[in-house]
């Protein structure tokens, strides 16, 4: 399964190979931190779209901005290997800024899915796929699975 883990080289050279042979490209990404049954069904349903799943990863330091200090829960190592254990997720990318903006620019990925808990015009990188002719999709997420609540949960356990 490491071998799905890449660097942003490799996926793009993986990205030009599957471009060649006209397969769909869809990508996704997030900090997947505390990986959960809503992360493998939501990947799944991004995967259906297309022919290959490209999954962009924060790494420890762009999650530690974006969440605080005492996130993530998880290394990016183990967020990155659970990630490529999973079926629908052919590829794992990791990326260091806040946003995959640079990342979309490199892979020019043919459908760029976000949750549908975001509006389009907040999805970072969607002008760019469609200035290219790419689509841009939402999903619906599972209702009451997310890893702030875990977290919360996990918080409120009392260990004797």
């Amino acid at each position: 399964m490491k071998s799905k883990i890449v660097s942003q080289k490799k996926a793009v050279s993986v990205r030009a190979v599957l471009k060649k042979n006209k397969k769909i490209v869809v990508f996704t990404n997030g900090c997947f931190d505390v990986i959960h049954s809503g992360h493998a069904i939501y990947l799944d349903r991004a995967r259906r779209k297309g022919d290959f799943l490209i999954v962009g990863l924060n790494t420890d330091k762009s999650v530690r901005r974006l969440k605080g200090k005492n996130r993530p829960v998880m290394s990016f190592r183990d967020r990155a290997l659970l990630l490529a254990y999973l079926s629908p997720v052919d590829l794992v990318v990791g990326f260091g800024d806040d946003t995959p903006l640079n990342l979309i620019k490199k892979l020019r990925p043919d459908i760029l899915v976000k949750g549908a808990d975001y509006r389009i015009s907040e999805i970072v990188g969607a002008a760019e796929v469609k200035s290219w002719g790419g689509q841009i999709l939402r999903i619906p997420l599972v209702k009451g699975r997310s890893t702030s609540g875990i977290i919360r949960k996990l918080l409120q356990l009392r260990i004797e």
